[in-house]
């Protein structure tokens, strides 16, 4: 018996230590930041505007769980490539930037979160 609570124990803290995958940590998020054709092609993926090429989709699958769990399976790279993106679309593109907002966010319940956990 004391096996199993032991083994149920371990399952349970490797499930709430689990991070994102980091394969695409190191994205240059200030290219694409100042690059304002690249981040309306980014921001047009996570809003299904337009097509998604790799490294957007790869991020996009996991956006509506971000601001669920306030990016609290985020890696701190993934935390900076986040506020780097909300950053220069709030700048750049505002409507975009609603629009990310209402499309991860619609009852404005998760967005305060993710920023406070992005920019801590």
């Amino acid at each position: 018996m004391k096996t199993i609570m032991l083994v149920a124990f371990l399952v349970g803290l490797a499930i709430a230590d689990e991070k994102y995958t980091t394969e695409h940590d190191d994205f240059d998020v200030d290219t694409l930041a100042t690059n304002p054709e690249e981040l309306k092609k980014f921001s047009g993926c996570f809003l299904d505007k337009n097509e998604c090429n790799e490294v957007a989709e790869h991020f996009k699958k996991d956006l509506p769980e971000v601001f669920a769990q306030a990016c609290g399976k985020c890696t701190d790279a993934q935390k900076h490539l986040l506020k780097k993106f909300l950053d220069a679309i709030k700048e750049k593109l505002p409507e975009d930037y609603e629009d990310f907002k209402k499309k991860f966010d619609p009852e404005g319940k998760y967005f305060g979160d993710v920023e406070k956990a992005i920019n801590a």
